[in-house]
């Protein structure tokens, strides 16, 4: 046998070889040509070239507060606290109550004289003061939010 044909019969199991480890998944195509393989998915198992966190989802940002629609004065509960924490109005003014927290909470005056239900994220509780006094309130869910309206 010559000299080339041995040389001839080495490079076919050469690329007989390389060929099956190709379609096998073994030696990745980028491994051999980045360019080419630039555009394709990473092979099972190996690391992706971008870092995990800049993959990462972000939850959409909330929405601006809802306007409040009744044009009374209005109490926004967000961060668990309630702001005001005071809140002074005439007789006869209903104020309302939006949930800006992402967990529910309630309006539960500290005499019982009043309760909301459970108010959801961004939903409103309102209540019509009609005797002037100090109403002290809070949040039958989590006792430490506290406030109060004065009534004049």
């Amino acid at each position: 046998m010559s000299l080339h044909a041995i040389r001839t019969q080495k490079r076919r199991r050469w690329r007989h070889a390389v060929g099956g480890l190709l379609l096998l998944g073994i030696v990745p195509l980028s491994a051999c040509a980045p360019t080419a393989a630039a555009g394709l998915a990473p092979a099972a198992g190996l690391a992706t070239p971008v870092p995990p966190a800049a993959l990462a989802t972000l939850p959409p940002p909330k929405p601006a507060h809802p306007a409040d629609t009744s044009g009374g004065p209005s109490v926004s509960i967000e961060n668990f606290n309630i702001v005001p924490a005071t809140l002074t109005v005439p007789a006869g003014t209903t104020v309302v109550w939006t949930n800006h927290d992402d967990v529910e909470h309630t309006v539960t005056a500290s005499d019982n004289g009043f309760t909301s239900p459970a108010i959801q994220t961004d939903q409103q509780f309102s209540y019509t003061f009609t005797t002037p006094g100090t109403y002290s309130y809070f949040c039958a869910i989590h006792p430490f939010m506290t406030a109060k309206v004065i009534v004049q």
